[in-house]
């Protein structure tokens, strides 16, 4: 799905803000009351910080992007010592949780919408299938995300070998790019021992 067309109901609602705003302005003009006026600048300022808001998002999910593959080596170490566990994701109603770890509406924690799915190299995917490294899936959201995505909370987000989470139907993240990624390291690992 284009990113367009996720954040549809953010862009009308800024919209919406924006032109509430300037019939705010144009009606304080005409009529010369200074409270239109401060509610058009209210109005302009709640759209601008949204606006600010989806600009720093983008940028923080272009920033999960490895620059290169001794960034992705240190940081796949670091994460694989900081925690060992891997706990089974639990499905919706086992725990009497209604089951989503996310806000309400579906949004993420940081309100970015849900990501797609990676398109995987048919290589890549037979790497993968292989492999034991981590990653992080969530309850009730189809996709498997690795350690440093930005995207799943952090919190209610649980370890699995990226070969478990295949099997139990989650898909990778088109952000982080799980797959991609942990095959490159995997092959570069390879390459290095032999």
């Amino acid at each position: 799905m284009p990113k367009l067309v996720a954040d549809a109901p953010r862009v009308f609602r800024t919209g919406v803000l924006l032109l509430a705003a300037v019939g705010l302005l144009i009606a304080a003009l005409s009529t010369g009351h200074v409270g239109l006026a401060w509610g058009s600048v209210a109005l302009s300022a709640v759209a601008a910080v949204m606006i600010l808001r989806r600009w720093r998002r983008s940028w923080l999910a272009r920033q999960d992007a490895p620059e290169d593959e001794s960034d992705l080596l240190a940081e796949d170490e670091s994460d694989a010592a900081e925690q060992h566990l891997a706990p089974r994701p639990v499905a919706a109603g086992q725990d009497g949780d209604s089951g989503s770890a996310f806000a309400e509406l579906g949004d993420s924690p940081a309100g970015d919408a849900a990501p797609g799915e990676e398109e995987t190299d048919a290589a890549d995917l037979l790497v993968v299938y292989e492999l034991t490294d981590e990653v992080l899936v969530v309850d009730e959201h189809p996709r498997y995300h690795l350690t440093r995505c930005r995207w799943p909370d952090q919190e209610h987000a649980e370890r699995l070998p990226v070969r478990e989470a295949r099997e139990l139907g989650f898909t990778p993240c088109d952000r982080c790019r799980p797959d991609t990624t942990l095959a490159r390291k995997h092959r570069g690992a390879r390459a290095a021992s032999g």
